[in-house]
């Protein structure tokens, strides 16, 4: 287990949503929300649904077995915190999670987002699917100073959740 930020923020797990802490991984995650994970596969009700994947995983479980070698693509190994591979939609969600309580690095790393989505869809595009990035952030983002940054995450294609994913975000829904 992860060793928790001691700045973090969160929110209950719902019915709706999957609540994420700084030491809740996507798969503790989709359990509470009543899905299966075995081995990084995910299924609902005992139906293959797609993969769960974070870091170095995303290229074990879902890249290399369908044949793609990131070093002929991109010039670095991009981690993802967590990624959701949807196969019902044929979805890559790149999930980046950002928790912090005090000025930091991480104000000047949230406007990279496009820039890593398109990597990403370098990666995924030639095997058809396409590739959404989010960003689960604490509250201490919610304070006016981020808002042009905010502002600059949608305007790039990205997408910003505070604590949570709605499931519905995932396609899950």
């Amino acid at each position: 287990m992860k060793k928790p930020n001691i700045y973090g923020g969160g929110a209950q797990t719902n019915k709706n949503g999957l609540a994420f802490e700084q030491t809740t991984s996507l798969d503790s995650a989709l359990e509470a929300a009543g899905y299966s994970v075995m081995d990084n596969q995910v299924y609902r009700n005992g139906q293959y649904i797609g993969i769960s994947a974070s870091k170095h995983a995303f290229y074990q479980k879902f890249l290399t077995p369908h044949g793609i070698d990131y070093q002929t693509i991109n010039s670095k190994k991009w981690l993802p915190d967590e990624a959701f591979i949807n196969e019902e939609k044929k979805t890559v969600y790149i999930i980046e999670k950002k928790f912090q309580n005090v000025s930091g690095s991480v104000d000047e790393k949230l406007p990279n987002c496009h820039f890593k989505k398109l990597e990403y869809e370098k990666l995924c595009t030639p095997i058809g699917y396409s590739v959404a990035f989010f960003y689960v952030l604490s509250d201490w983002f919610r304070a006016p100073i981020y808002r042009d940054t905010l502002d600059y995450i949608e305007m790039m294609g990205c997408t910003y959740f505070y604590n949570e994913i709605p499931l519905y975000a995932l396609g899950l829904v």
